[in-house]
């Protein structure tokens, strides 16, 4: 139960006293005082030679201890709003005068009898209880043990981050393929348009074969560097350069911590299963589409996962 109201011994300088609301320290402070005469413990003045005990104040009681402070969330989980602490009815100390109103409570309308509404909610005839103001009007999404789900945008940059990074990596392993791949699309189309110049333009739209010997050797070599650097940091560390830098991490959905291999494997299993057949043509349309949906679908997914996040049931948080 907590102290009564009024003025007790300051605990962080004892040569003054401090006012205490009967829930936290005020900023009030005053000299120290002794009790009144005839005035001890509930009213009755100590005996005669005997000082008042150190902390004892008008009324009687020993000095309140500091209110003990709920537990703190870690860093990345969601906590729910506290409730504020009503004053009792008739408590010892405090002044209990007519009830007023509680915040967010339509006016004109009484509580019934004996019963009080919570705090930030209305009350309405024949109407459900709505949230009033100061809460927020939807949880935000979180793992099921309370951590919170990173947002599309920190992903999107995070990817955009990682690309750049694999890209100098695998340069000295895809450097030569991407160059002969650009010289034989450079003199294909300089073929063509030399072509429509001489008034016999080609009416075909196929790309040399040569075009692919060179181009599917580069993107499987840069498959094969993202998915040794995804595997080695993801496992390792959780999150990848990009990932740390925008403060998100991938976790199991139900378990927390770094994910196993064979998540990571899955997760990103999908996304080069989807690069390889979008090399195929005609295939190659249909698995580029079903790409860009993979991205995107964490903006109406309840729980903020892409495609290859249901597939490894992986989730990428806040940290």
């Amino acid at each position: 139960m907590s102290s009564p109201s009024g003025w007790y011994d300051d605990p962080a300088d004892p040569t003054q006293q401090r006012y205490w609301d009967g829930s936290t320290w005020t900023d009030q402070r005053r000299a120290q005082q002794g009790p009144p005469p005839y005035e001890g413990q509930f009213g009755t003045g100590p005996e005669y030679g005997q000082a008042a005990q150190h902390g004892q104040v008008y009324g009687g009681g020993a000095a309140p201890s500091e209110p003990t402070r709920p537990a703190q969330p870690q860093y990345g989980q969601y906590a729910p709003p506290q409730q504020p602490q009503q004053q009792q009815y008739g408590q010892y100390g405090q002044y209990a005068g007519p009830q007023q109103p509680q915040f967010g409570q339509q006016y004109g309308q009484q509580p019934q009898y004996g019963q009080q509404p919570q705090y930030g909610q209305q009350q309405g005839y024949g109407h459900p209880q709505q949230q009033g103001y100061g809460y927020p009007g939807k949880r935000p999404h979180t793992t099921p043990d309370g951590q919170l789900l990173s947002g599309w945008w920190r992903r999107v940059f995070a990817r955009i981050i990682d690309s750049i990074i694999v890209g100098i990596i695998g340069l000295p392993l895809t450097g030569y393929f991407y160059y002969q791949y650009s010289q034989v699309l450079w003199d294909y189309f300089k073929s063509t348009m030399d072509a429509a110049e001489a008034g016999t333009p080609t009416t075909t739209t196929t790309l040399p074969p040569e075009v692919y010997k060179w181009m599917i050797p580069a993107v499987l070599i840069g498959l094969v560097v993202s998915f040794a650097y995804e595997y080695l940091f993801l496992t390792k560390k959780g999150a990848t350069p990009g990932k740390m830098a925008l403060g998100i991490a991938v976790r199991l959905r139900e378990v927390p911590g770094n994910p196993p291999g064979a998540a990571v494997a899955k997760r990103y299993g999908f996304e080069m299963g989807l690069s390889v057949l979008g090399l195929i043509p005609l295939v190659g349309t249909l698995a580029g589409f079903i790409a860009l949906i993979n991205y995107l679908w964490p903006l109406w997914d309840d729980k903020k996962q892409a495609l290859h996040d249901k597939v490894a049931a992986t989730n990428v948080v806040r940290v």
